[in-house]
């Protein structure tokens, strides 16, 4: 990270010089940004096949489509999001002009995680340039191919004196955080999200943070237990369980239970075959410290489904854990592997009493054939999204936000929350410079009959606004 500090000023000045600002600049390193995806599919999918074994279908749905797809959004939707957005006014400001203006925040700083090293990284670029800031990309240096790509490649497509690659691990992460942005996104951890977090504290810096959690699923009675087998195995399983909307564990009753477990094992089957390890729609671990940490997890409950291991080759079959305790890690951090815990529960009650007394979780999900059981989970509880009788199939919408909440996150991007996230939204009033015998009754000295006007003119649209 040698020449950071010389890094940020070039990018600095390019922004206070206003080149990021019109939207044929935005939009032309978006249609970069657009030929980086296109000209580069092959080299992504050899990228992310070599750091997560991730298949073609895999990367091409999650990483290449998703950014393609949130890059062709946008440069349809730029000078529409760009507009000034008038306001209502009231009875004193109705001869003026009101509005939000959305302005870009200056120099930005994005921090991306290595579970899906394309996409995380790539979607908030596109809010970040659509609204108009310089950027410092700072991808994750434990998917070491991908990084590469987007170091030495990705660069070509984007104007350098505002758009910058730095590249290092946490020491260099460390330094890089103490100077000043005027934006942080940040996604990964709740551990790191909080020294991200104090680090943009010291300059009052805003920020986003994408974090994890585990996230509950619950399945009553009332469904086909083939159906949700078919569907909790496949986000359950995606990229080898490494997806921070993933569900951490399974809610059901004992009898959900031992009809599940057949289910699970007949939809690991199809999907996998009888050894997921020769399966090429069946992912790796990150590396040995992530696979070590989740041999270990294998050892709590009882193995139902998988369990299965193989440290060279960083493979973990999929598995199904039951008979798990609240108190044993699996229960107590994230998973973020192909590992799914079943806890038994007695009532909708107790699951949702369960889920209210831990953390907000980043997702959380629901099956039952009742649209009553559904949307008593959802009314209930509290999660940064929710999806009934499917998995984070809520992600795929630009049309909806998607960010945590509490432990989980705070801040929101996608479509237009994107570039609404890495937008000021500056309040703007245009007064005439005349009428200023209309302005004498807010002057002193005061009486109670001007006041008695004002504060009509002021609740004529049931709004209290500032004089100026």
């Amino acid at each position: 990270m040698d020449g950071a500090e010389d890094t940020l000023r070039r990018l600095r000045e390019a922004f206070h010089s206003g080149r990021t600002r019109p939207a044929e600049f935005r939009a032309a390193q978006l249609r970069g940004l657009s030929r980086f995806l296109q000209d580069n599919q092959q080299l992504l999918r050899d990228a992310l096949a070599q750091d997560l074994r991730k298949s073609a279908f895999e990367s091409e749905l999650s990483e290449i489509g998703m950014s393609q797809a949130e890059v062709d959004l946008a440069l349809r939707s730029l000078r529409a999001w760009m507009k000034d957005r008038k306001v209502p006014k009231n009875l004193a400001t109705q001869l003026d002009s009101a509005f939000i203006r959305q302005e870009p925040f200056g120099l930005v700083l994005i921090v991306a995680p290595w579970n899906y090293p394309l996409n995380l990284t790539l979607v908030p670029l596109v809010g970040a340039i659509a609204a108009g800031n310089c950027v410092v990309l700072k991808p994750s240096e434990i998917s070491t191919s991908t990084e590469k790509v987007l170091a030495e490649v990705l660069p070509r497509y984007l104007d350098q004196n505002c758009f910058a690659v730095v590249l290092g691990g946490p020491e260099e992460t460390g330094r890089l955080l103490e100077h000043r942005f005027d934006y942080i996104f940040f996604t990964g951890s709740p551990r790191v999200g909080k020294i991200v977090m104090a680090a943009a504290a010291k300059h009052l810096t805003p920020v986003t943070l994408e974090l994890g959690g585990k996230n509950p699923c619950y399945v009553d009675d009332n469904c086909d237990p083939q159906t949700v087998a078919n569907r909790v195995t496949w986000f359950r399983y995606f990229n080898a369980g490494q997806t921070c909307v993933a569900p951490d564990y399974v809610l059901c009753s004992p009898e959900m239970q031992e009809r599940l477990l057949p289910a699970l094992q007949s939809a690991i089957t199809r999907f996998y075959g009888d050894d997921p390890k020769s399966s090429p729609s069946f992912g790796r671990i990150i590396n040995e410290k992530h696979f070590k940490r989740l041999q270990g997890l294998l050892q709590c409950g009882r193995v139902a489904i998988g369990g299965q291991s193989d440290e060279d080759d960083r493979y973990i079959a999929p598995t199904v854990l039951v008979d798990v305790q609240e108190t044993e890690p699996v229960m107590q951090e994230e998973i973020f592997g192909p590992i799914l815990p079943l806890v038994t529960v007695r009532s909708l009650d107790e699951a949702i009493d369960f889920i209210n007394c831990r953390e907000k979780p980043l997702a959380l999900y629901a099956f039952s054939n009742s649209s009553q059981v559904v949307k008593q989970v959802l009314a209930r509880t509290s999660s940064g999204g929710f999806c009934g009788n499917d998995g984070f199939m809520h992600m795929t919408l630009a049309s909806l936000p998607f960010g945590g909440v509490g432990a989980s996150g705070m801040g929101r991007y996608h479509g237009k929350f994107s570039f609404d996230t890495f937008s000021h939204h500056r309040a703007c009033l245009l007064r005439s410079p005349g009428m200023e015998k209309i302005n004498e009754l807010r002057y002193p000295p005061y009486s109670p009959r001007n006041l008695r006007v004002l504060l009509r003119a002021m609740e004529e649209c049931s709004c209290r606004c500032t004089l100026l």
